[in-house]
């Protein structure tokens, strides 16, 4: 079994659509291996896919590289993913299987405080995020995650970027497609990219106003969303 550094928090009818989807992209990338495969949710609230088949070492690696796991090994120095649980000015705590607490200054992220931070870069709630594991506690942001998170900021030199971005999580990307489909901004949008089963990031148009991007969808979506602006 591998748990997937990714969460599933909805109830419902939205998490069957949830799993549904994972289930999909699964059967995308196991396509070419000799495998069956069971998805799950934990207590905790993380997927976990069962493998099984001849090629099934093989396709636990690929689910590893795809969506990052969850261990309870950790060693010192080493990257780890977890997702965003809570935060407050000091810093930001990952799930990791256990609550991983990244100082303020370990962010390195620019002034502010923790909350600023997270609000100046669009970082939503259950985010999958990349740490620096430290066997005294100083875990640090790793530099993987921090360069994601400028690069939200920055305009490409070609402006693909310069229409900033509209982070969104409670919804699969199906779903976030459907909704800028149906609230008349298709043409607002570059692509929607997936950052866990149920956190994405919109990347806007150049032209397009995030915030106000923002205000058009957010009645239909019943989720936390940040715009980040370049």
């Amino acid at each position: 079994m591998v748990v997937l550094a990714t969460k599933c928090y909805v109830e419902g009818d939205a998490r069957e659509r949830a799993l549904d989807s994972l289930d999909s992209l699964v059967a995308n990338d196991l396509a070419d291996l000799d495998v069956e495969w069971t998805i799950g949710v934990l207590d905790d609230e993380f997927v976990s896919v069962t493998v099984e088949g001849n090629d099934e070492t093989a396709a636990r690696n690929l689910l590893r590289e795809r969506w990052g796991e969850i261990t309870d090994h950790f060693e010192d120095g080493e990257t780890y993913v977890g997702t965003l649980r809570y935060w407050d000015d000091g810093g930001w705590t990952l799930d990791a299987g256990k609550p991983i607490e990244i100082d303020r200054d370990e962010l390195g992220l620019g002034p502010g405080d923790a909350s600023q931070i997270r609000d100046r870069f669009g970082v939503v709630q259950h985010t999958p995020l990349r740490f620096v594991y430290d066997a005294d506690g100083d875990h640090r942001l790793a530099d993987g995650s921090r360069d994601m998170l400028y690069d939200w900021t920055r305009s490409d030199d070609d402006g693909a970027d310069s229409g900033g971005r509209l982070n969104v999580n409670s919804a699969t990307r199906g779903e976030v497609r459907a909704t800028l489909n149906r609230a008349g901004h298709a043409r607002d949008v570059i692509t929607v990219e997936r950052l866990g089963l149920l956190e994405q990031s919109v990347v806007c148009a150049e032209g397009t106003d995030p915030p106000g991007l923002l205000a058009s969808v957010g009645e239909y979506l019943p989720a936390e969303l940040k715009a980040v602006v370049p």
